[in-house]
């Protein structure tokens, strides 16, 4: 066993970035009490102003007159702790009474509370507050319950029929996030593959854009040029980036160099649009056009001229010029160790999870100066907290062999190894495979082992053949035929063992085909 790392002494070809499309409820909604023009402005205008103590003295009084804007002050007062002692079921008491008094924020600081709960009884008068909220408020009260539907906070598990029946209800008010949502459902991004609907992803992103929404004009215009064939629309795609460009959107020159390089295979074409788009600061271009100089992919290579963008990009803030600056100080033909590490860990502080691997591999190593086992263990366990697969591998790796100074623990490993797995990790799989062929933390069995260890040779893990090999000469045929049907369900993602993997999307060579 041994610690994974893309760079193998930090020496790096390319990297990959996971894309995460996970929906999160929008627990933001009425952060804060709003000023108004009724009885309890002063009382508001005192707590957004900070004096939190103030504003319940001044809320009180009109709370027990039941006014619904000071009832909902003192449930956000004591949901928070700010001006009163911190208390969920006081919280609920004053949301539930301003609910009542049709406060409708209070309505969603009461159902983001149930939502949480893990009594079903209480999830389920989150659901009658939201549905009682969105006869008056259709468009947010909506978006929160198909959101929750979709992530089974009112349901046993998910269900999407649901979710795009409020997102659509929704979607109907005029509420433009619940129209992307509804756009990124139907492209897949949630899940659901069987549900993907190409023209109700362009019919949704075309009602957002109509709306005004500057990112839904690219996304759209990014499937008219670049989704589907049958549903390519070049004029109508460039008309709409016309209009996100005026809107300042300017990922639009990104889309258009994407489709240059990758529709029309017009390179020079491509290139002068990723200009255009670094010259207007999208960082995403300026990446793009380093990856032309570089490698010359429009003529011949330039490659200081591409480092030199590549700094830029990182002094406006970008973790993956960071990153990859990293990688170029880290594999020259003379390392410059501190100025990798410097591009490391900004890269790594600006939260991508690639360099945070590897920066924990590194504290591990000792290369800098002496090894640092709590920084290493503290950076693999941010990346893999954040679903980097390479860093769960390796964090299992140390837990099973209670290595880089955490204790042995073979439960954790399992755990970190079957999150990986989940990515499509190869090593990770196949270390799944071990573990169970050895009944290590779990039971032994062969056909389930035999699975695993072929889906990791599926994966490009080499030396998982000899396992598989191993462990089929031991097999009989009615094992065999169970082993096999076993890879398929997990391959189909009809068991839980492992997922499909996490999609990816190239950060240097290949660029993404749509834009959210």
């Amino acid at each position: 066993m041994r610690l994974r790392s893309i760079t193998q002494l930090l020496v790096i070809s390319a990297f990959t970035v996971s894309v995460h499309a996970a929906v999160s409820l929008p627990s933001d909604t009425a952060a804060s009490p709003a000023p108004n023009e009724g009885p309890a402005k002063e009382a508001l205008e005192a707590f957004q102003a900070g004096r939190h103590a103030k504003a319940v003295d001044l809320a009180k009084p009109l709370a027990e007159k039941g006014n619904a804007d000071a009832l909902y002050l003192l449930g956000f007062a004591s949901e928070t702790g700010k001006g009163l002692d911190a208390s969920r079921e006081k919280a609920l008491e004053y949301y539930r009474k301003a609910a009542a008094g049709k406060q409708t924020d209070a309505a969603y600081r009461l159902s983001f509370i149930l939502l949480a709960s893990e009594k079903e009884e209480e999830r389920q008068q989150a659901r009658e507050a939201l549905e009682t909220a969105a006869k008056d408020d259709p468009a947010v009260a909506g978006r929160i319950l198909g959101e929750a539907y979709l992530r089974a906070g009112l349901s046993p598990t998910a269900d999407p029929d649901k979710a795009v029946f409020w997102w659509k209800r929704a979607a109907d008010a005029g509420d433009i996030p619940s129209i992307l949502l509804l756009a990124r459902f139907y492209d897949g991004q949630f899940g659901f593959p069987e549900l993907k609907n190409s023209k109700d992803v362009i019919d949704n992103y075309g009602k957002a854009a109509g709306l005004g929404d500057g990112g839904a004009m690219v996304a759209l215009a990014s499937r008219l040029l670049s989704g589907d064939e049958k549903l390519r629309d070049e004029t109508k795609g460039r008309d709409w980036l016309k209009k996100a460009i005026a809107a300042k959107e300017f990922t639009a020159y990104l889309v258009l160099g994407d489709y240059q390089e990758n529709i029309k295979k017009d390179m020079k074409a491509a290139l002068a649009e990723y200009e255009r788009g670094k010259d207007a600061g999208q960082i995403d271009c300026i990446l793009r056009a380093a990856d032309f100089y570089t490698l010359g992919k429009a003529g011949d290579k330039d490659p200081e001229r591409g480092m030199a963008l590549l700094q830029k990009a990182a002094e406006a803030g970008s973790p993956v010029a960071s990153f990859r600056l990293a990688v170029d100080a880290f594999s020259s033909a003379k390392p410059d160790l501190l100025v990798g590490y410097k591009y490391l860990l900004a890269a790594a502080n600006g939260n991508l999870g690639e360099a945070q691997n590897e920066l924990g591999l590194l504290y591990l190593s000792g290369k800098i100066a002496s090894a640092d086992s709590p920084a290493g263990i503290a950076w693999l366990t941010r990346a893999a907290q954040g679903g980097n697969a390479s860093a769960q591998n390796n964090l299992a790796t140390l837990y099973e062999r209670g290595a880089g100074g955490v204790t042995q623990n073979i439960e954790n490993a399992g755990q970190l190894y079957s999150l990986a797995a989940n990515q499509g990790n190869a090593a990770a799989t196949l270390a799944l495979a071990r573990l169970v062929k050895e009944g290590v933390g779990t039971k032994a069995d062969p056909v389930k082992a035999w699975a695993l260890a072929t889906l990791a040779q599926e994966r490009g893990e080499k030396t998982a053949k000899q396992m598989v090999d191993e462990i089929a000469d031991k097999l009989d045929e009615a094992q065999k035929l169970e082993a096999k049907k076993q890879l398929e369900e997990i391959k189909s993602n009809k068991k839980k063992d492992t997922a499909p993997a996490a999609a990816k999307s190239p950060a240097t060579n290949t660029p993404p085909a749509k834009v959210k």
